[in-house]
């Protein structure tokens, strides 16, 4: 721990207490959860460097992301179930927050290490600038719930309800409940001076029980327990009334029978928590990938359930005496501890949103459109359409199917020789699993890059590489330190005469769940300029291999920040030079200071930036005298975007890139990432087509102000509403070859001619299974 003067950081003991009375009276006047004079707010020195610096803090900018999902659910327009999903969506976006940002900040603080934000704060003062934002956004939360979204409840057909509003007879089968199905899974944990402080996990609901002797009231007689709710049972015992659904949330059940657990004594108090600990770890290099590699990995999981605490949620009322423990106990003070006088996890409204009585009352997600320039979806032989030409996908517009059927024919046709493959995140259940382990069957070469590495994923990842592993196919288990975030596809089929390879290209992970929800690019071709930097590509990370300069591949880390600067660099050079120029970007985050300062010099060029950055952005833009010609947009709305675009107008000659990677320091520096140049005239201008609407979105997209805040974006009179999560659906080939996103860019030519091959082909039409 740190040697740090600030108390929260002195190394405190933490063996067992002789008397946890004594504790308690140690801890008296420690603030309760009503006292937040601790939580002071900002000086004007604080505010003044966080305002002056250039850049903007990741985890500021990351908070003011979750403001714009909120905002989703503060939305009158969407019906009820649509806004829970999103209150739902910004608290598990919290818990990650508290996971991964805060608890890397612990990281510096409990071990003496020093950290400069980009706001130009040190590591303590920041944290309580951080914590401060967290807890009003928890206001702000909370505030929507009671009141905005917890009034309409009742008109929609359910409640959320106490013990004592439930009927006699209901009552008897809520007991009955309890006796069956909960009351054998609850195990109190004491702490006393013969019980060390119990293990408690994170996310999970827990009651804080304390005791004493029945009958007396002397404190020195009090014990503490601990009774963790089960994370397997559902949050709420569902009662279906005639004309209503009435939702009981189990720590009710538990408080109310809480007796039959301590009989004999009498309960002081039951206050219910939750936890949030450190889930941020890295990873050393193994020289044995076959052992030690994954073991380590495995370990690592398990700490990250017992990392240090870093936020708890507890109940307005909780008893002062539990909650100094807390503080005492887990070295915390009150910016930790967030009071909340509502409803403790809105994760768990998922249970009700997805209840089967209000499924006719979830927003119609619209069905899949076929890929611009195709008439179906389901080909009969994709080999064939992808000989013919290139082919843009637009997740979730565009099935998910194409690739599948890809891997699936693959896997079946006795023309293939080998399929490789990198995966960071699947779907349940996944087909692209069983299309390798099928592949693998029919005697193919199957190389899979598993990234055991992505985070909230690793087991999975794990678990489903050794079955693949154990059927044959050659798997490795990421390179080193370095996570592999690219996502490629390269197929080599044996076509008698030659022997042809075919690629897919992506923004997105294989996951055909997450293709229905996030907007993603991919590229299906045959062109043997990218299937040949594949291919190098894959030797480079499968083997010991130093690549050559590839033709239409950027990857990190060794090449993409010093190209995209280099193409950043030519914009601001012709525009010196009188010429014609600009960039647009979308991306999910921009946080690398490189570039950052070049889009800056750029910008005081003369060169017009349009960025599009869904979370957390570090530029500020519209600064004078520094980002005067940078403008920057989110777009949040029914729809994560996700999908990559970096488009550099090169005085008339657009050059765009499509891909996985974010503009971030652990996308340059930390994963193997690729960038892939759209050649074909067509797919680039689709993508171009793609940057033009989301620009021009005015449902979705939030603008970015010079100070870090967003401002809603507002549809002006007389200007019909352009929402891409619905306008991506209907748009044809024309509008996109006439799009352009500069006013000097070049008309593109009129629609092109769909080959024969494709236009005349017998296609059959999607299975009603695949649509979204």
């Amino acid at each position: 721990m740190s040697g740090s003067t600030d108390p929260i950081y002195s190394n405190g003991k933490k063996g067992r207490l002789n008397n946890l009375f004594a504790f308690f009276k140690s801890t008296k006047g420690t603030a309760s959860p009503e006292d937040n004079k601790i939580i002071s707010p900002p000086t004007e020195k604080t505010n003044t460097l966080v305002q002056q610096s250039d850049l903007i803090s990741r985890d500021l900018s990351w908070l003011k992301f979750n403001d714009r999902v909120l905002d989703q659910a503060t939305n009158e327009e969407r019906n009820l179930f649509d806004r829970l999903k999103f209150l739902a969506i910004t608290s598990s976006n919290l818990d990650e927050f508290f996971t991964i940002r805060v608890g890397s900040l612990y990281n510096y603080l409990d071990f003496g290490k020093e950290r400069l934000d980009y706001s130009g704060l040190r590591e303590i003062p920041f944290r309580k600038v951080l914590m401060r934002e967290a807890h009003e956004f928890v206001r702000k939360q909370n505030d929507c719930y009671k009141n905005q979204l917890l009034p309409l409840f009742e008109q929609h057909g359910f409640k959320i309800i106490k013990l004592d509003a439930v009927h006699d007879d209901e009552k008897a089968a809520v007991e009955e409940y309890f006796e069956r199905t909960v009351y054998p899974m609850l195990t109190p944990m004491l702490f006393d001076y013969t019980h060390a402080f119990p293990v408690l996990l994170a996310k999970v609901l827990i009651l804080g029980v304390i005791t004493q002797v029945k009958g007396t009231s002397s404190e020195e007689d009090r014990k503490l327990s601990f009774v963790q709710l089960p994370l397997n049972l559902p949050r709420f015992y569902v009662i279906d009334r005639e004309d209503e659904l009435l939702f009981l949330p189990i720590e009710d059940i538990v408080r109310e029978y809480i007796h039959k657990l301590y009989r004999n004594v009498d309960i002081v108090s039951t206050n219910l928590f939750r936890i949030i600990r450190n889930g941020d770890f890295s990873l050393e290099e193994s020289d044995d990938v076959e052992s030690d590699f994954i073991d380590e990995i495995k370990q690592k999981i398990k700490s990250r359930r017992l990392g240090r605490v870093v936020q708890v949620s507890i109940e307005h009322d909780t008893n002062p005496d539990l909650l100094n423990l807390f503080k005492k106990r887990w070295e915390i003070d009150d910016y930790n501890i967030f009071p909340i006088d509502g409803f403790i996890d809105y994760t768990s409204f998922w249970g009700i949103i997805k209840h089967p009585e209000f499924k006719d009352q979830i927003p119609a997600i619209h069905p899949p459109v076929p890929p611009l320039g195709l008439d179906r979806e389901r080909i009969p032989d994709i080999f064939e359409v992808m000989r013919e030409r290139d082919i843009l996908l637009h997740h979730p517009y565009n099935n998910f199917e194409p690739v599948l059927q890809l891997l699936e024919q693959a896997a079946e046709d006795p023309k293939v020789l080998s399929i490789k493959l990198t995966i960071y995140r699947l779907a349940k259940n996944s087909r692209v699993t069983e299309a390798l382990l099928h592949a693998a069957e029919n005697g193919k070469h199957v190389a899979v890059l598993f990234e055991v590495k992505a985070r909230f994923d690793e087991e999975n990842n794990i678990r489903e590489a050794q079955r693949l592993q154990k059927a044959g196919c050659f798997v490795i288990y990421g390179i080193g330190l370095l996570k592999t975030h690219t996502k490629l596809l390269l197929i080599v089929r044996n076509e008698g005469n030659r022997v042809l390879r075919y690629a897919h290209l992506s923004s997105g992970n294989y996951n055909e769940d997450t293709s229905r929800l996030y907007t993603d690019t991919g590229l299906l071709t045959s062109n043997e300029k990218y299937t040949e930097d594949i291919s190098e590509f894959f030797n480079v990370i499968t083997g010991h291999s130093i690549p050559s300069e590839y033709q239409n591949l950027i990857t990190a880390p060794r090449y993409m920040r010093d190209k995209l600067v280099e193409l950043i660099q030519q914009e601001a050079k012709n525009a010196q030079a009188g010429l014609k120029s600009g960039i647009c970007i979308k991306i999910n985050s921009l946080e690398d200071r490189t570039t950052i300062l070049e889009l800056y010099k750029a910008s005081e060029a003369g060169v017009p930036i349009k960025l599009i950055v869904r979370g957390m952005c570090c530029l500020r833009p519209q600064r004078v005298g520094l980002s005067e010609n940078i403008t920057v947009r989110s777009l949040v709305g029914d729809f994560l975007e996700h999908s990559r675009i970096f488009y550099f107008h090169q005085n008339g000659d657009p050059v765009v890139y499509g891909g996985s990677a974010d503009a971030m320091v652990r996308s340059f520096d930390k994963r193997i990432e690729s960038l892939f140049k759209l050649v074909d005239p067509r797919v680039r201008q689709e993508a171009i087509h793609i940057l033009y609407y989301s620009l021009h979105d005015n449902v979705n997209a939030y603008e970015m102000q010079e100070d870090g805040s967003y401002i809603k974006c507002e549809i002006e009179e007389g200007t019909e509403p352009l929402n891409v999560h619905e306008a991506f659906y209907t748009v044809t080939l024309d509008q996109v070859m006439a799009t352009h996103l500069f006013e000097d860019e070049p008309v593109r030519p009129s629609r092109p001619e769909v080959p024969e091959a494709i236009a005349t082909g017998e296609l059959t039409e999607t299975p009603d299974e695949t649509q979204v």
